[in-house]
Formats: C-alpha cells, structure tokens, sequence
C-alpha cells in the first residue's frame, strides 16, 4: 500500500482530485491511501505518507516543504497545473508511483 498525501492551500480543493486518483488506482488494482491536506499541515502528516504532492497554488513552498520531505525521505513534486486543472486523476497518480518507485531506491 503507498499512502499519497495531497498538499493544497487549504485542504479542500483536491477533494475531487482526489476521488479521480483513487477510481484510476481501483482500475488499476493498485492499493493507495490518498488524502487531501492543508499545505500547512505537511510538517504533521509526513511521517505517515510515502509520497507528498503539491498543489500548483501552493508550489511557492517547495524549497520548505522539501526541507521537511527529506528529512523524513519522502519523495516530493509539484502536480502540473494542466493536470490539476483537469482534475486528471490518471496522470497524477502517475506522478505519485514514480515518486514512489524513486523512494523505493533510496
């Protein structure tokens, strides 16, 4: 099981994202846990994920939200704002199991 963890501005916005990614893993009997958080919270909820996403609103804190992300060795990406947009959870999810293939070889 990899346990994704959605970083937005308030926590709400990637709801529905969220809800795309998990149908795209059902598809593909791939076992996730996703969540949606605030980017406020990641300092919080690291400990507990395999792979952090930000939402494009909030990739001004990357270089911080890194910081916190590697000291745990959690791998850490921007989600593409054309992919955001489109609520496109195929290709995010995408996104999350390559991250996580890259922890994996840590």
């Amino acid at each position: 099981m990899i346990k994704i963890g959605l970083f937005c501005a308030a926590g709400f916005s990637t709801g529905m994202l969220v809800n795309n990614m998990k149908i795209a893993a059902e598809k593909r009997n791939v076992e996730v846990e996703i969540e949606a958080y605030a980017q406020s919270k990641l300092c919080d909820c690291v400990e507990g994920i395999d792979v952090a996403l930000l939402g494009p609103q909030v990739s001004y804190t990357f270089d911080q939200s890194e910081a916190i992300c590697k000291d745990c060795e959690v791998p850490l990406a921007v989600i593409p704002m054309m992919d955001y947009g489109m609520l496109d959870g195929d290709k995010v999810l995408n996104l999350a199991l390559s991250l996580s293939k890259k922890k994996a070889t840590i």
